[in-house]
């Protein structure tokens, strides 16, 4: 109960803050220097938090979508040789920082959104797949069996029992990409995407901490929420499947 009302503490804290920040200006003015603006206001932070959540919402998805169809794939009968490969295929983002990824993919894309759309893509892959797996390949088998024994087909097996099974460990999967990429989208400033990192690198520009350090508590806050809402549904999922 205390851990619920600490989150919520800090929800509302932070939506005051993005819509009024002007009213915290008297908290941060003692981390500027020579009467700097203690608020960011080049882009309005509410603004600047929807689109950062955007990326990350948008990046994550694929991931998802992508990362558990591997999984499903190479879980199958017919695609078990396919695995190293997926192995392979989803390390890539792990492999690669996203640094490396942003420069690499700015020349074919350019800047603004889509390289860093492409880093964070690519870096949540690994944690999905990886979970999807381990959820898809550790299943009771006496459950898989008494729904083959029901007759059920394999694609009704994986729908109505495999997956809701495995749910728990695959939201746990991608509760670890969200977390990544909401630190990571930071860094798609440096090459004009429209996210949180623009005040951080503002701050560290211009040597005002003010700027840096609600920068980073924004996301930081963001992140504890989105864990939290994460385990949630983890638990949510697991009472069902339990069920």
């Amino acid at each position: 109960m205390t851990g619920r009302v600490a989150l919520a503490a800090a929800a509302l804290l932070l939506a005051a803050f993005l819509i009024s920040p002007d009213s915290f200006a008297p908290l941060l003015e003692p981390l500027t220097r020579r009467g700097a603006p203690a608020i960011y206001t080049q882009t309005s932070l509410w603004s600047l938090t929807v689109s950062h959540l955007a990326l990350v919402a948008g990046a994550v998805a694929a991931s998802a979508v992508i990362a558990v169809g591997l999984g499903v794939l190479v879980t199958r009968d017919s695609g078990r040789d396919f695995l190293p490969l997926a192995r392979m295929v989803t390390a890539v983002g792990q492999t690669l920082p996203p640094v490396a990824v942003l420069a690499l993919a700015v020349p074919v894309l350019g800047f603004g959104d889509w390289p860093t759309l492409l880093a964070l893509f690519l870096y949540g892959l690994l944690p999905i797949f990886e979970n999807t797996l381990a959820g898809l390949t550790t299943l009771p088998p006496q459950v898989v069996e008494a729904a083959r024994g029901m007759g059920m087909t394999p694609a009704q097996r994986l729908w109505r029992v495999e997956l809701p099974l495995a749910l728990p460990v695959i939201l746990s999967g991608v509760r670890l990409s969200a977390v990544i990429a909401l630190s990571t989208a930071a860094i798609g400033s440096t090459v004009a995407a429209h996210t949180l990192g623009e005040v951080i690198i503002a701050g560290l520009l211009s040597s005002n901490t003010a700027f840096v350090v609600q920068g980073g508590a924004v996301i930081a806050t963001l992140a504890l929420l989105i864990d939290a809402g994460f385990r949630a549904a983890e638990a949510a999922a697991r009472s069902r499947a339990g069920g």
